[in-house]
């Protein structure tokens, strides 16, 4: 096979296990939609449009509960502001991509398929420095669209399926494992573990604030406890803090 096509489909392998769990995430999110009053052509328009689980999951907690657009709009800029991180993050390795490729791999960048592409990239970072043709990009690629094919698909599913889910099953439980799965390999520094702790610790205590603003403020403090956590490093250790590339047979 070709690099390319190695690349690829080395993307979408990777993606696989995380997409158990985004699977009835999607279903999830078209049945709450459909509850909430949205039209079925609305509800999965937001899915291939927005793209963006926990913005899409927050809209319609909020449309349910009639909050006022200010604050809906305004709750889902600061809980998307995590995707400009990613893309400072993943924007040193796509510098010399034509326009036409960041435009794409922007719409696709995700929790999930940050999560592993931006492993990847680090992990062979060496290869590219040492001359060899960089397509690390069409791993990004697969990454995505596989993320993006299942969340269309489950979307759809869960509109067509509404409210017969028995509440039993408990699918919301996916949610919560998801997202710990993608957040673990990436707390390999310190500014990534303060920015998560102190979030986490708003995130509880606002738990019972209106119009989910506890959330909108642990994002803020996050990123805010992240950022200067990270201008405090000293020179130098931001490689001593990641950890080792695995070491190949």
């Amino acid at each position: 096979m070709t690099k390319t096509r190695i690349e690829f489909l080395s993307g979408v392998r990777a993606e696989l296990p995380i997409l158990l769990g985004v699977t009835p995430f999607g279903m999830i999110y078209g049945a709450l939609a459909v509850a909430a009053g949205l039209p079925s052509p609305a509800a999965q328009a937001m899915s291939s449009i927005v793209f963006a689980g926990s913005a899409q999951f927050i809209v319609t907690q909020l449309i349910a509960t009639g909050t006022p657009p200010a604050v809906l709009l305004l709750t889902v800029l600061v809980v998307n502001l995590r995707h400009m991180l990613y893309s400072a993050s993943v924007a040193p390795y796509m510098q010399n991509l034509p326009r036409r490729w960041k435009w794409l791999l922007a719409y696709l960048l995700t929790d999930e398929a940050y999560a592993v592409t931006i492993m990847h990239y680090r992990q062979h970072e060496q290869d590219a420095q040492a001359g060899q043709a960089d397509k690390r990009h069409w791993y990004f690629l697969g990454a995505g669209l596989a993320l993006w094919s299942v969340w269309q698909v489950s979307t759809a599913v869960g509109i067509f399926l509404g409210t017969q889910v028995p509440p039993s099953w408990s699918l919301d439980f996916t949610l919560a494992l998801t997202f710990i799965a993608l957040l673990a390999p990436v707390l390999s520094d310190r500014p990534a573990v303060a920015a998560a702790l102190s979030a986490g610790v708003v995130a509880v205590v606002g738990a019972s604030w209106p119009y989910k603003t506890g959330l909108l403020a642990a994002a803020l403090i996050g990123i805010t406890v992240g950022v200067w956590a990270d201008s405090r490093r000293k020179p130098g250790q931001e490689r001593q803090d990641e950890p080792p590339a695995p070491m190949e047979a």
